[in-house]
């Protein structure tokens, strides 16, 4: 039968100064916590995709999804609002790159990464999601393909980089050929070149999408015969 509970007087006085101190420590520092300055904490290097998935306990999607959860909520700390700019991008592409590891047939982490991610206002960072997005592309590029093509805009339209653009719509032309694959992907090239004042090679490869059969549906080729014949009247004009 245990004893009955010993009385507070039975405690060794140095000990009961020693609990008081610890009590009014721990209340000291809950207290500076809370009127200390708000200040950013650093994004946590990723974990690696086998620990990830280690601790998903056989739900790797899920873990995925609530690890880029974790991401969205990061900027929203207490007492504060970080701005993605001030994010270290190299780890958030460690992050994305875990999540879409985990959950390889979805598009979460790659549309995170080129629509949201890479619309920063800071060229390095929004080159650096790019560069994630056209990594995973390559791997599959079947499925992957509309981060890729929202890539080619975003070079095109936010970094103003044409050459980048070009090198991510002729992946896309070369590599993204499967059915389900829209045509328009694989024309973003020709309108790149184009753009480009590249009217010889612009006109070569519609040209060449003509002839090849890859385009079936009947009013897109009426467009690029159009596109075709616009170009050829330009380059005739252009000409001394």
């Amino acid at each position: 039968m245990a004893g009955a509970p010993r009385p507070w007087s039975s405690v060794p006085r140095p000990l009961c100064w020693l609990l008081a101190a610890c009590l009014l420590l721990q209340l000291g520092w809950r207290l500076s916590q809370q009127y200390a300055p708000a200040q950013a904490q650093p994004l946590p290097a990723a974990p690696p995709a086998a620990v990830a998935r280690l601790a998903s306990l056989g739900e790797p999607l899920a873990m995925s999804k609530a690890m880029l959860l974790y991401l969205q909520s990061f900027e929203d700390q207490p007492g504060l609002s970080l701005p993605w700019r001030q994010l270290d991008y190299d780890r958030l592409a460690a992050w994305l790159e875990t999540a879409q590891t985990l959950d390889p047939r979805s598009q979460s982490a790659l549309l995170a990464a080129s629509v949201v991610y890479a619309g920063v206002a800071d060229p390095q960072r929004a080159r650096r999601m790019l560069a994630f997005v056209a990594d995973s592309f390559a791997t599959d590029p079947q499925h992957r393909w509309p981060a890729m093509a929202q890539a080619v805009l975003v070079a095109k339209h936010q970094l103003h980089d044409l050459p980048l653009a070009l090198v991510y719509a002729r992946a896309l032309r070369q590599l993204a050929a499967g059915p389900q694959v829209p045509s328009w992907v694989r024309e973003m090239e020709a309108f790149i070149l184009e753009d480009m004042d590249q009217l010889d090679s612009a006109r070569l490869l519609i040209g060449g999408l003509i002839a090849s059969g890859q385009i079936s549906d009947p009013h897109e080729l009426a467009f690029l015969a159009r596109r075709l014949d616009e170009l050829s009247k330009r380059k005739a004009k252009a000409a001394p």
